[in-house]
């Protein structure tokens, strides 16, 4: 047998070969877990993972999201890949066993085909806390491995998990930023919302971090409940959940608005509409779409849109989204759910707005009308009369034609309501009280 072939002469050799592999391997595993760790110190994103890894590994790598969306990919087309393979089948279990056991899993049996290469699919899940937010998964090549890029399944497992690991450190402060700068923006809104005395100068910078341009026309927008939180025993948590589609509205169709979701409303600074019937008009039309997506998803649900004035500087935010709130009120008082109210819309009743207790409106109400208040048959024919007589300017023939009766007959109820409250209607004191009296009881929805 000649020497080079002798049994004891071969092994050594191949056992040294091995063992001088293995220490590339792991030369090559220790480079790569540098470069990774750093990329967590730095300003890197998980595409730099996924970059760093499919180059030196030669794998194809991607990140998935909880629903198996892609959120990185590397090569561009790994994506497209997986979803080709026979392996896009069966991730759904591997997910949930990767999510279940918190480790990677190495499948080689799942069929996925490069050309010629044949190899395992490892996933590993990425944990941010006790959540598993994404998934890391490693394809094999689609052309053979360099050398130097070999590594074996158990290395290969190994470089997956801690990849991972980085993605997890990267998605978590992410997401610590990203709840900062929610935070940061949703300060700067109650800022200008709530701080009326706020020099002009010092919300003009907040506004300008928003978006605000100064010298255009605005309208805060306010969509809440009608009944309110509170009075339906709702936590904040809920009232928000049904008021985000309206948010969503918002932002889809008014990309320069400064939206807020506050514990009992959505909250909207809106630029005017520069198309035709733009300005206030586009203000409520956005509010009628606002409604229309709350109540798709919750027909149950009791909206109201209150549309403050105009406002043209930062420091006016105030006034408007006080307006608006105004407008919101009006509606929960008249206990009923018009569509959109605006601010300017209100008249004498902003002045109504400004007396807390109700009872204290009815009271007036029944001073001045008397009976009329207190006897329903009264109220249903002489109360409704007067109400829509001052609305057609006492005007007996227009009054008549609104409520399909005979002028005489509207002649005829006047003079009763004079006779029964005790009014002069052609004095001006007398007819400025009843009218102020009618606006009451329909606000209150005394008015059948």
């Amino acid at each position: 047998m000649p020497a080079s072939a002798h049994p004891s002469r071969v092994a050594p050799a191949a056992t040294a070969a091995g063992d001088r592999r293995e220490n590339v391997l792991l030369r090559e595993l220790v480079a790569v877990y540098s470069h990774l760790s750093g990329l967590a110190s730095q300003d890197s994103d998980v595409d730099g993972v996924v970059r760093l890894v499919a180059h030196r590994t030669g794998s194809a790598v991607a990140v998935l999201g909880p629903a198996v969306e892609v959120l990185a990919a590397a090569p561009a087309d790994t994506g497209e890949r997986l979803a080709e393979t026979s392996a896009s089948a069966s991730l759904g279990p591997v997910l949930a066993a990767a999510a279940q056991n918190r480790r990677p899993v190495s499948l080689p049996g799942l069929g996925v085909e490069a050309g010629p290469v044949v190899g395992p699919v490892v996933v590993a899940p990425i944990l941010v806390g006790d959540e598993v937010a994404a998934y890391l998964v490693t394809l094999p090549p689609v052309q053979p491995r360099a050398p130097e890029q070999e590594l074996d399944d158990d290395l290969n497992l190994l470089l997956t998990e801690h990849a991972a690991t980085i993605c997890g450190i990267i998605l978590g402060r992410e997401r610590v930023v990203a709840a900062a700068a929610g935070r940061a923006r949703t300060d700067l809104i109650e800022g200008l919302l709530l701080a009326k005395d706020r020099d002009d100068e010092e919300a003009q910078r907040w506004a300008g971090h928003l978006g605000f341009v100064r010298g255009t026309d605005h309208h805060v927008l306010a969509v809440g409940l009608l009944d309110g939180a509170a009075a339906a025993g709702r936590a904040p948590a809920d009232t928000a959940r049904v008021l985000t589609p309206a948010q969503h509205v918002i932002a889809r169709r008014m990309p320069g608005a400064i939206v807020a979701l506050r514990d009992t409303e959505v909250v909207a600074v809106v630029p005017a509409p520069p198309e035709r019937g733009g300005g206030l008009d586009g203000v409520r039309a956005l509010a009628e779409k606002c409604r229309a997506a709350v109540l798709d998803r919750h027909p149950e649900a009791a909206i109201v849109a209150g549309v403050g004035g105009c406002c043209r500087t930062a420091a006016e935010i105030s006034r408007s989204y006080s307006e608006a709130r105004s407008a919101v009120d009006a509606a929960r008082r008249m206990g009923r759910a018009p569509a959109v109210l605006a601010f300017d819309d209100l008249g004498v009743h902003r002045l109504l707005l400004q007396v807390p207790d109700l009872g204290e409106l009815r009271a007036f109400a029944a001073d001045v009308l008397g009976e009329l208040v207190r006897d329903r048959e009264h109220r249903a024919d002489l109360v409704g009369t007067l109400c829509e007589w001052f609305r057609c300017n006492g005007s007996p023939q227009r009054t008549a034609r609104e409520l399909h009766v005979h002028p005489n007959t509207v002649t005829y109820r006047i003079r009763r309501v004079e006779e029964i409250a005790g009014l002069r209607l052609d004095h001006y004191r007398d007819r400025l009280m009843a009218q102020l009296a009618c606006e009451i009881m329909q606000v209150l929805g005394d008015v059948p």
